[in-house]
């Protein structure tokens, strides 16, 4: 049994077909242009964390450095109590 369908459904349905296939390249370079935007934005996540852990290395190699500094007196100064409290 055959029906007839009407040439403006035929028609309707065959623009939607033709504008999803028409779209489709446009939306693939969306989702690329997207892909590449999260992975700046996690790369300057990753670059700014890793300056943030270089500071605190660099301050923290200061710091004991200076406490080195700082502590280079009282050891020389230990040791020539402990030699002279040796000597007799």
């Amino acid at each position: 049994m055959s029906q007839n369908v009407n040439s403006q459904i035929t028609d309707a349905v065959t623009q939607t077909n033709v504008q999803v296939v028409a779209s489709a390249p446009a939306i693939a370079l969306g989702n690329v242009y997207q892909s590449a935007a999260h992975s700046t934005g996690l790369m300057f996540e990753n670059a700014v964390n890793a300056q943030s852990q270089q500071n605190i290395l660099a301050q923290t190699a200061t710091t004991q450095g200076v406490m080195q500094i700082y502590s280079f007196d009282t050891v020389a100064d230990a040791i020539s109590i402990s030699t002279m409290l040796n000597a007799s």
